[in-house]
């Protein structure tokens, strides 16, 4: 049986829980423990498949075919650890699958209620995840006071009770805010503990943000003082230069040690998988530059593309290159033109749904390939590249996706039972399946061409890769395309559907239809990217 800690947040800004709960768990791997973390999302959403990413930052999704929290995506880039369909579930999930119990007589005719129904759900959830593991930690979103994180405080409270004392353990993130006076102020901490404890939950550890400088002794004591925890056990969170710092602070407080010592685990000293600093040092000093513009469309976030940004971090620690990104917005482009990609070394543009700034992005990859800028196309801006291609080189004027235009005389771009069973013919191209057609999720099996620069990049026959989409590259346009020296360079090997292209006599031009992003980590960044941005600094890539 597993041990819980259980994350919970107060007043949190900057810095947030997923981060911290991910630094805790590297922490804690350095010590050769097994550790594995669950989000617990308390909006009504199943998933967060269907929400907006400016709203709600991008949808990460493991190696099963799950959609879930960005916070997933902290979890894995930080501490190492795989995610999976286990990993994160929300409310509406829950009261989904009570409700489906319910209608099938799975209570026996019981009144149906938050307690215990609704809690022994989430429970059972957390129960999935033990098997294996030293340590679960698991993260309640939202703030302490919202109504709708109400559930899973009281699963979490039960959950103490169920077990031995020393086998669970409570964590609350809290924010110390500093005035213009420079004094700090701890009453919103206060205040969030002593609302935990209206509910049954007593913090056993208090992770308080700060910005700037650490907490000083008195307002760690006076925290320590009115919040019930000891003094060794407030710890403080300054702002980090890098997320990947996190760690080495906790660290440096001793806060693996409380943890094991609560746990009555063997305290070992802790692996090399602890110290960045020196990489982040060379990186910092590196005469190494880029400029590297994303041509995206929910840019005003930059949680919309979470992944991508860590995932060129990686590759700028694993090169040992400064990239300086530009985010542009693709329907600025679509008015303006690409002006704003007059002085970029490198453009990347990643996916996306829907019209909205699409022709941006095809002019984007058009700039790129005419001037011989480095260029990646990633899923969307895979499509975007080939339909570029199809229009102004291949002489196909009409060329689009179905995804856009559902009439196009050219679906270069379609949904595959578009393009299998009617031979792409727009009679018989319907409505129905223009908008019912099913994400492909997860990770997939792409087979890399022998001697094609993708090959040479991941020095790899066969990999496999993550994926959400619903379109694919139509397949009836393929000779067509490599006939006019557009090469395919990835392809699955079970139904033959395009996976990777590449333009052989360009400086660096690959499209890739899944998100390598999702595969990239502190620890192992991942080649794509790596090669991509020692091309955007006119390095051999």
């Amino acid at each position: 049986m597993s041990k819980f800690i259980f994350v919970t947040g107060g007043v949190v800004s900057g810095l947030g829980k997923g981060v911290a709960t991910a630094a805790i768990a590297r922490l804690l791997k350095s010590r050769q423990l097994k550790v594995n973390i669950v989000k617990m999302d308390p909006y009504i959403n199943v998933d967060p498949g269907t929400m907006n990413p400016g709203e709600h930052g991008e949808v990460f999704v493991t190696e099963d075919g799950a959609e879930t929290d960005l916070d997933l995506g902290h979890y894995e880039r930080i501490s190492g650890t795989p995610m999976s369909k286990a990993n994160n579930f929300t409310t509406g999930s829950i009261y989904q699958s009570v409700i489906e119990k319910e209608r099938r007589g799975d209570y026996d005719g019981e009144t149906v209620q938050v307690i215990p129904h609704i809690t022994d759900e989430i429970k059972r959830r957390l129960q999935q995840v033990e098997m294996d593991f030293d340590i679960v930690i698991a993260e309640t979103g939202g703030t302490v006071g919202d109504i709708e994180s109400q559930p899973f405080l009281e699963a979490i409270r039960q959950i103490g009770n169920e077990r031995k004392k020393d086998d669970v353990l409570y964590v609350h993130l809290t924010l110390i805010p500093r005035v213009s006076t420079g004094e700090s102020k701890t009453k919103p901490t206060q205040h969030s503990v002593r609302e935990l404890r209206s509910i049954g939950l007593q913090p056993d550890i208090l992770i308080c943000r700060t910005d700037g400088e650490s907490l000083s002794r008195a307002s760690t004591e006076k925290v320590a003082m009115f919040t019930n925890v000891p003094n060794n056990c407030v710890i403080s969170l300054a702002d980090a230069s890098s997320i990947y710092l996190v760690p080495q602070l906790l660290e440096q407080q001793r806060c693996a040690e409380i943890i094991l010592n609560r746990f009555g685990m063997e305290s070992r000293s802790p692996s090399a998988l602890l110290d960045v600093q020196p990489r982040l040092n060379k990186h910092a000093n590196t005469t190494n530059r880029a400029t590297i513009a994303i041509v995206g469309k929910y840019v005003q976030s930059v949680d919309s593309y979470k992944s991508l940004r860590e995932a060129i971090f990686h590759a700028e620690l694993e090169t040992e290159i400064y990239a300086n990104v530009e985010w542009i917005d693709s329907s600025i482009i679509e008015d303006e033109g690409c002006s704003s990609l007059e002085s970029v070394s490198a453009i990347l543009v990643p996916g996306g749904f829907g019209s909205r700034g699409f022709e941006g992005k095809i002019q984007a990859a058009q700039f790129a390939r005419e001037r011989d800028i480095p260029y990646f196309g990633i899923c969307f801006g895979m499509h975007a590249a080939m339909i570029e291609y199809a229009r102004n080189v291949l002489d196909l004027e009409d060329a689009n996706t179905t995804e856009n235009t559902l009439h196009t005389l050219h679906p270069v771009i379609a949904l595959a039972t578009q393009w299998e069973t009617d031979n792409g013919s727009i009679e018989n191209r319907n409505e129905e399946s223009y908008r019912g057609g099913t994400m492909r999720l997860g990770g997939y099996l792409c087979e890399l061409v022998p001697d094609s620069r993708a090959q040479k990049i991941y020095d790899e026959s066969m990999v496999i890769e993550r994926h959400r989409h619903r379109y694919e590259v139509n397949n009836k346009y393929r000779e067509l395309f490599e006939a006019g020296g557009m090469r395919v360079s990835g392809y699955n090997p079970r139904d033959a559907l395009i996976e990777m292209i590449e333009l052989p006599d360009a400086k660096w031009y690959v499209g890739c239809q899944f998100h390598p992003e999702f595969n990239s980590t502190i620890d192992k960044a991942h080649p794509l990217f790596c090669s991509f941005v020692k091309a955007a600094a006119g390095l051999t890539a």
